[in-house]
């Protein structure tokens, strides 16, 4: 299976059935991370992590704090493709690893992407 990544006009297909998606919060300047999974419904978010809280990214009641992050399963159905929008305001960009390889992805203002399962694979 393939994750592609469509972002400054261009494809990046990353190997993978799963992946980890990663930024650092525009505001409280926080790390948060959410795992993936490609299926046959779509892609599934199975956990999330969050380094802290505020500014509109509590953590749900659910969460457990272990090895300094708040952890959740969020309650998501699976999503047929992630829009990510790119603010400039988090001084990066999003990352997106699969396999032990990275893409960095969105990191000037106003250079969205779309991530998707690869066409025919899921």
């Amino acid at each position: 299976m393939s994750i592609c990544i469509l972002a400054a006009g261009k494809v990046t297909v990353l190997a993978g059935a799963a992946f980890t998606l990663a930024w650092t919060h525009s505001v409280e300047r926080t790390r948060w991370e959410e795992h993936w999974k490609v299926t046959p419904a779509g892609l599934q978010v199975v956990e999330a992590r969050i380094q802290g809280s505020g500014a509109g990214m509590d953590p749900p009641e659910e969460s457990v704090f272990r090895d300094g992050w708040w952890v959740y399963a969020p309650k998501v159905g699976p999503q047929p493709r992630l829009l990510l929008a790119a603010s400039g305001a988090t001084g990066g960009g999003w990352t997106l690893c699969a396999e032990g390889r990275c893409a960095v992805i969105g990191a000037r203002p106003a250079d969205p992407a779309v991530v998707t399962a690869c066409e025919g694979q899921r």
